[in-house]
């Protein structure tokens, strides 16, 4: 049985852009293997160690006494209890040196569910240490992003979660317009739209630094009901959501 030294929570996507997302970057998460790039690899080596998905909660290491039988128990109750979410058509952007799928607006529904996540598995996560911090460079961030680096272990997440899915590595302004050029055509057919959240993935990081599926864990069925805010039924009330605080919205980081 395979070791993990940290764990992840992420949304891999719908099936066929799933499928599409491990042969770009050449691995493939559900079956634990490394395959054949469709993408050079110069373009997609940095990525291709976590594997094609959107971050929900960002790899961290287990708190002592905690197993990770005990994480995947927790993560399925707490997808039992929170509903799928919908979000507009995911678009091809550049987002800070690196290219990704986004939504052209991000639902609060969505934002809230990351930080549900965030918020409810963090009994699950270690402290960081010392070299854990340095490595986020603290003095780069925001008074929210130092913030949220302390209190919950990663900068971007509650009011500075930004769903994306990661396809190329940072690259020199050349390579992304070539990245793109190359990107665009495949997506053709592959984007839904909406574009479903309707699973989460426990996800497990082996001592190579390669990420695979441990397991995924269904979110309950959309809401019939739609709330006040954003036109999503399952938007949660921002009152009680952990990422009612926000700051202004910002590139992603993966």
């Amino acid at each position: 049985m395979t070791e993990f030294r940290r764990f992840a929570v992420y949304d891999l996507g719908p099936a066929p852009l799933a499928r599409w997302g491990a042969a770009w970057l050449g691995r493939d998460v559900v079956a634990g293997q490394d395959v054949d790039p469709l993408g050079p690899d110069g373009w997609t080596r940095t990525p291709r160690r976590y594997g094609f998905h959107a971050t929900i909660k960002a790899p961290f290491r287990l708190a002592d006494g905690l197993s990770a039988a005990d994480l995947g128990v927790a993560l399925d109750d707490l997808c039992r209890a929170l509903a799928a979410v919908q979000m507009p058509r995911l678009r091809l952007t550049e987002q800070d040196g690196f290219l990704a799928l986004t939504p052209p607006t991000q639902p609060p529904s969505v934002t809230d569910l990351a930080a549900q996540v965030v918020a409810a598995l963090d009994r699950f996560r270690a402290p960081l240490n010392p070299d854990d911090i340095a490595r986020r460079q603290p003095d780069r961030l925001s008074a929210l992003g130092r913030e949220n680096l302390m209190r919950w272990g990663y900068p971007h997440v509650m009011g500075d979660f930004r769903y994306h899915m990661t396809l190329t590595g940072d690259l020199p302004p050349a390579d992304l317009s070539a990245a793109r050029a190359a990107i665009e055509p495949q997506l053709n057919g592959l984007l839904p739209d909406p574009h479903p959240v309707a699973a989460l993935a426990l996800m497990g990081e082996d001592a190579d630094g390669r990420f695979h599926l441990i397991r995924r864990c269904p979110l309950a069925p959309v809401r019939a009901a739609a709330t006040a805010g954003d036109g999503d039924p399952s938007s949660p009330s921002p009152a009680t959501s952990p990422s009612s605080r926000s700051s202004p919205a910002g590139s992603p980081r993966r």
